[in-house]
């Protein structure tokens, strides 16, 4: 298969392109890597994928949101939740439908603090929430047998140790056991899925 990642020299990015090696891989993000997006912009987003071309799968890592208390959170704060983890992820599926194969496949990614709360993680949360939503919507009507799925991972290890004050309680998983996730969703058959990893 011919694969785009996006967001794949992040932590969970990287070993997603570790489990799919055995596949043609291409690797996105704001850094370049074979080919540079910024998921915030529909324009950008569009010149990726002409210059990448058909692909049988579109993977998402990439995304951000600010952690902020709900008295502290402006409209502005709360904004790049909307714009990058929100709609940077939808609009990869929405302006990618063209570029991907006959069943092929997108997969997105949510994340633990939408089923289960955090301080300072109620941006990130209704960002989460609203692409588990989408996810589970658009797979009734997507076209040409293409499949949809998100992977909503806990706080990983590789993590830990600088976000642990969010995360208390919580127990971290290692990148590379989110990344089997992925190549569920990629290689397998299932969709509207959204697969929860503790």
């Amino acid at each position: 298969m011919r694969i785009l990642v996006v967001g794949a020299s992040g932590t969970i990015g990287s070993e997603i392109c570790k489990a799919l090696k055995h596949h043609e891989i291409i690797r996105a993000g704001r850094n370049g890597l074979d080919v540079t997006v910024d998921n915030t912009s529909v324009e950008s987003i569009k010149q990726m994928y002409e210059k990448v071309g058909k692909v049988d799968a579109v993977v998402n890592a990439a995304g951000g949101a600010n952690f902020a208390s709900v008295s502290e959170l402006t409209p502005e704060l709360n904004e790049r939740g909307i714009e990058s983890k929100l709609k940077g992820q939808i609009n990869l599926v929405l302006l990618g439908l063209d570029y991907v194969n006959d069943g092929g496949s997108f997969t997105l990614t949510t994340g633990v603090m939408m089923d289960d709360p955090i301080r300072m993680g109620a941006s990130a949360a209704m960002a989460n929430g609203g692409v588990k939503s989408f996810v589970k919507a658009a797979s009734i009507e997507m076209p040409r047998g293409i499949r949809i799925n998100s992977v909503s991972p806990t706080i990983v290890q590789e993590s830990f140790a600088r976000l642990e004050e969010y995360f208390v309680g919580f127990s971290p998983v290692p990148a590379s056991r989110v990344a089997l996730a992925f190549q569920k969703s990629v290689e397998g058959a299932q969709t509207g899925q959204n697969y929860e990893i503790y």
